[in-house]
């Protein structure tokens, strides 16, 4: 990524921060964040160490699954690093590719490694997006809202979404014949009949940690929702960080919380409040990725060090 795409991303995260603190309530939000409970912060974060557990307990399954075998310990550091870089690295999936590459430059085909990573996220993103549709189906103001939105256009919106699906399954077709490599890859790593409960299984617990962390950010500022009116909103909050405009999905996070709850009836500055601490919540969950970092640079400067040839004075 070039330098002036980065700075964007910055710059548009900052931006729509900036818009929605100037259109609600501010001073609301942020007394919101200042009184969060210490015992709901503390519960969210030991849930992020069974989290990323799993994930990186999914990846190793999928690399495994593809010849690409890797260490319990080394996934798990590894995961934890890629989590954090994607904290603090514009587009979100910086971290996933320093550690697909980490993980190519130890075997004799990268390629292997790239895929597992690709298609164990894509695996959770898939989950994620079947939650979403539930919670859709589950939730009778997302529903009013959603026919409102559409009203009177709802045969183009319709017509275009099975263009896309046809134009994919095409392309999908043309791109996976039986015996082709994709096929393969994908069948081994994701639709055999062996697998693709294991990954489900695995994908909706990732996920489920998730949108647990999230209702715990609810709680530690003093929403009251019940669970049932809550949950439907979360995973649609959490499918927009996926849009890769920002850092770690600030701003996209919280404009995508601010249009939810108020589709919904619910006050906006609610939303953004839970979503900030949430990125607050994840970031530092993501910290013992910065150790992990640390130890490695150290590791480097160590090496490098001991592999330096002093040459003798003439």
């Amino acid at each position: 990524m070039s330098q002036g795409r980065a700075v964007w991303r910055y710059l548009i995260g900052a931006a729509l921060l900036t818009a929605l603190a100037v259109t609600l309530d501010s001073a609301a939000i942020g007394a919101a964040i200042a009184g969060a409970s210490p015992g709901w912060l503390i519960a969210a974060l030991l849930l992020s160490v069974p989290q990323v557990a799993l994930s990186a307990w999914r990846w190793r399954y999928t690399a495994a699954r593809l010849g690409a075998p890797l260490g319990r310990r080394q996934a798990y550091a590894e995961y934890y690093l890629a989590t954090f870089l994607n904290q603090v690295l514009p587009g979100g999936v910086a971290g996933d590719a320093a550690r697909a590459w980490r993980h190519a430059r130890e075997l004799e085909s990268g390629h292997a490694a790239w895929q597992a990573v690709v298609i164990e996220r894509a695996s959770g993103q898939f989950v994620l997006l079947l939650c979403a549709l539930a919670a859709l189906a589950a939730s009778v103001p997302l529903q009013s809202a959603l026919a409102r939105a559409i009203d009177g256009r709802a045969g183009w919106i319709i017509g275009a979404l099975l263009a896309g699906a046809l134009g994919v399954a095409v392309l999908l077709r043309r791109r996976a014949q039986p015996g082709g490599r994709i096929a393969a890859v994908l069948g081994r790593s994701l639709l055999a009949r062996d697998v693709w409960p294991v990954q489900l299984v695995a994908s909706a617990g990732v996920v489920l940690s998730y949108m647990t962390v999230y209702l715990c950010c609810a709680r530690m500022i003093g929403v009251t929702l019940p669970t049932a009116e809550l949950w439907p909103l979360v995973p649609w909050v959490l499918f927009a960080m996926a849009i890769p405009l920002s850092v770690a999905g600030w701003g996209v996070r919280e404009g995508a919380a601010a249009v939810i709850w108020a589709a919904a009836g619910l006050d906006p500055a609610q939303g953004v409040a839970i979503s900030v601490t949430y990125g607050l919540v994840v970031l530092l969950s993501s910290l013992p990725g910065a150790l992990v970092l640390l130890r490695q640079r150290a590791r480097v400067a160590s090496s490098s060090r001991s592999n330096s040839v002093s040459l003798p004075q003439a």
